[in-house]
């Protein structure tokens, strides 16, 4: 259950400096958006400045692209050469035309449906890579694929991982002197992290970086991380941590510093999320939920700072990172700087890992403060919620940042993150036991009971921000609250903007002075990724991939009853004056819920095994986020039997919805029917949204 939280405090303020700006980039690249964050050093700060705080009142849509098909839309645009690259669900590649939208060619993986059991937050995909007219993207089901930039034909294929284990592929690939380098997801599922380097030219790995040891009874990997993984990891592990995985996946953000060689990327959570199950001695677990450095060209470790040592809360610290330099205590530094999942805000020398400082940027309970001398936070009494004693966590698992990037402006110095105010309901699962391949934590999913007056407490609960914070001074300047809180990436740029999705709202765009808003543009889709900015034939233009995001979280629904059932989303792009109309969600009717008949008794069970089983896919509350089917509208829901067919039967197995005959029983099913018809009843009598 999710519960209302209080709002961030001022921090005490700092020393001032000014922040340095980074070498401008030359006249071809600002005026293209060529990598994932726009530069190596993901800043994602445009230096364009046609579209500034007078005339950004006259953006107007110039066209939009519509995919082919639905699910979770994550990906930030690449823009190279006239040509914008952009990913839909399962890792579909769509080249247009960044003038008018045309499409110039797609790209159809094909990845097989019955994939997607695996993937913890829908079928998404964050972008591709693109360099020397090469075209790099991973799919779902773990491949690296090269396609030519031109025509999109396949150049090469290389797969990461056996497509039988449970991992899975969102994330963006990075490219590194001639290496494209890539990380996967699972670790809810029990797998072991890694991250990958392959050649550019020819797909073939060049080195595998391991995050966790394995089991020492089965020797060295015989990869680059055996000589980090044995003298520091390893010591840091207790009990068959193995047997579960153990996790660490790098599912997300990288950076890359060329003149140092130095490649960061972040590490996840661990498999299971317990750390009393998964390494019941306790000990740190390197390198979970840590920035780890190595050099891009060899993998060779360099060093690490763990964020949140022994996690226990799902406190990734995959959330974006950002390379500068800023003027501390009198001398400029090479800072990295991440605001990860646990609630504080980094500042690391980037050459060395040196903690320079960390702070509460949004309200955090489980730790009070991080000690200075050892880089450790200081936890919270009962903050690691010890058996039979839940504990409601600041930030929830959902983090104070996710995923969603930010942005970074040497014009203001702030850094704009796209921050959360949540709490979680954590509490150890009585009587856990490992399911290979399936949802595995620990941890103890609270149902969200069938009461209108608790699920719109738990929405309200949730409180998105866009941040605006000084790493200098070590405090926010100014923050804008949103009505929900899964919103989205952040972009900045010399025209004193800040431009950024939020659900519900399409884009909006602020004064990155003072978060004035200046414009907005509904397009009924959430802009979860990053918006993304370049100019052609002397205009500039805002583009930005909207969609329905993940499907976990029920404040991720407020867009649902506008269409009544998931629809694809697609690529807008607007310019000073466009005159495109916005398209316009079609209407679908809702079917009335079969009739309410569950006992009490058959509804609590279901609502405890659907909270098990069923949320992380079809959402909190039986309330889908858009990308998935939801099942209150679900075809099987009218007559138990037609039920239990995808549930125990596993019919919808090929599209991608895994049977549970091995671990439901009939009774679980109908009770599982029960609460969703009980909760599709509650929420057709709430007030409708339009």
């Amino acid at each position: 259950m999710l519960i209302a939280l209080a709002a961030a405090g001022t921090l005490a303020a700092q020393a001032v400096a000014i922040a340095a700006a980074p070498p401008s980039p030359s006249t071809a690249v600002a005026s293209e958006w060529p990598r994932h964050g726009l530069d190596a050093a993901e800043t994602r700060f445009s230096p364009l400045s046609a579209i500034d705080t007078d005339n950004v009142g006259r953006l107007g849509l110039a066209w939009h692209f519509r995919f082919d098909r639905p699910r979770g839309v994550e990906a930030t645009p690449i823009m190279v050469d006239g040509t914008l690259f952009v990913t839909g669900p399962w890792g579909v590649v769509y080249a247009l035309d960044a003038r008018s939208g045309r499409l110039k060619w797609q790209h159809d993986p094909e990845v097989p449906a019955g994939k997607g059991m695996h993937a913890c937050c829908d079928v998404v995909n964050r972008g591709v890579a693109v360099e020397d007219g090469r075209v790099f993207v991973a799919t779902t089901d773990g491949r690296l694929q090269a396609l030519d930039a031109q025509d999109g034909r396949l150049l090469w294929s290389t797969r990461t991982f056996d497509i039988e284990t449970p991992y899975t592929i969102t994330g963006a690939p990075r490219v590194a002197r001639g290496l494209v380098v890539i990380g996967n997801g699972g670790a809810e599922y029990g797998v072991r992290g890694f991250v990958s380097a392959y050649d550019a030219q020819t797909g073939a790995l060049r080195w595998r970086f391991y995050t966790v040891p394995a089991n020492p009874a089965d020797g060295q990997d015989g990869a680059i991380s055996d000589h980090p993984l044995e003298e520091l990891a390893l010591p840091t592990w207790t009990g068959e941590w193995w047997r579960h995985g153990g996790g660490g996946t790098v599912w997300d953000s990288m950076a890359w510093d060329p003149e140092l060689d130095l490649l960061y990327f972040g590490v996840g959570n661990g498999s299971p999320h317990d750390r009393d199950v998964r390494s019941p001695g306790g000990g740190d677990n390197l390198f979970l939920s840590s920035i780890v450095a190595v050099r891009a060209s060899t993998g060779e470790y360099v060093w690490h700072y763990q964020t949140t040592p022994g996690d226990s809360w799902d406190y990734t610290a995959t959330q974006h990172m950002i390379l500068t330099e800023l003027e501390i205590g009198g001398r400029p530094r090479k800072v990295l700087m991440q605001a990860p999942k646990n609630g504080f805000f980094y500042v690391l020398d980037r050459s060395t890992g040196e903690l320079l400082s960390a702070d509460k940027y949004v309200t955090v309970n489980w730790a009070s403060h991080v000690d200075p001398a050892s880089g450790r936070p200081v936890e919270t009494e009962g903050a690691r919620y010890p058996a039979g004693q839940p504990f409601l966590v600041q930030p929830s698992q959902l983090g104070g940042h996710n995923w969603q990037p930010m942005a970074w402006s040497p014009a203001t110095g702030l850094v704009y993150i796209p921050a959360q105010e949540n709490t979680g309901f954590m509490m150890k699962e009585p009587g856990f036991r490992h399911e290979p391949g399936r949802w595995n934590t620990g941890v103890l999913n609270p149902p969200m009971p069938p009461d209108p007056a608790v699920l719109e407490q738990a929405k309200a609960s949730m409180h998105g921000h866009l941040l605006a914070w000084n790493p200098v001074r070590r405090t926010a300047a100014w923050r804008v609250a949103h009505p929900g809180s899964w919103n989205g990436g952040v972009l900045a740029t010399a025209g004193g903007l800040v431009f950024q999705g939020i659900g519900g709202e399409g884009l909006t765009a602020f004064d990155a002075r003072d978060g004035r808003r200046l414009w907005q543009s509904d397009t009924w889709l959430d802009i979860l990724g990053g918006p993304i900015s370049y100019t052609l034939d002397g205009e500039q233009y805002i583009a930005a991939a909207a969609g329905f995001g993940s499907s976990m979280h029920i404040t991720s629904s407020a867009l649902l009853p506008r269409t009544g059932a998931p629809v694809p989303g697609g690529l807008f792009v607007w310019k000073l004056d466009g005159k495109a109309a916005m398209p316009q969600p079609t209407q679908r009717p809702r079917a009335a819920p079969p009739p309410d008949t569950g006992t009490e008794a058959e509804i609590a069970h279901g609502a405890a095994r659907y909270a098990r089983y069923c949320m992380q896919c079809h959402g909190a509350g039986a309330v889908a986020g858009g990308g998935m089917p939801d099942l209150r509208q679900s075809p099987y829901l009218g007559e138990a039997a037609l039920f239990r067919r995808p549930l125990l039967d596993g019919l919808l197995a090929a599209r991608g919805m895994p049977g549970f005959a091995e671990t439901l029983t009939t009774a679980d099913a109908d009770a599982i029917r029960h609460y969703i018809i009980r909760m599709a009843h509650i929420f057709a009598r709430l007030p409708a949204k339009d």
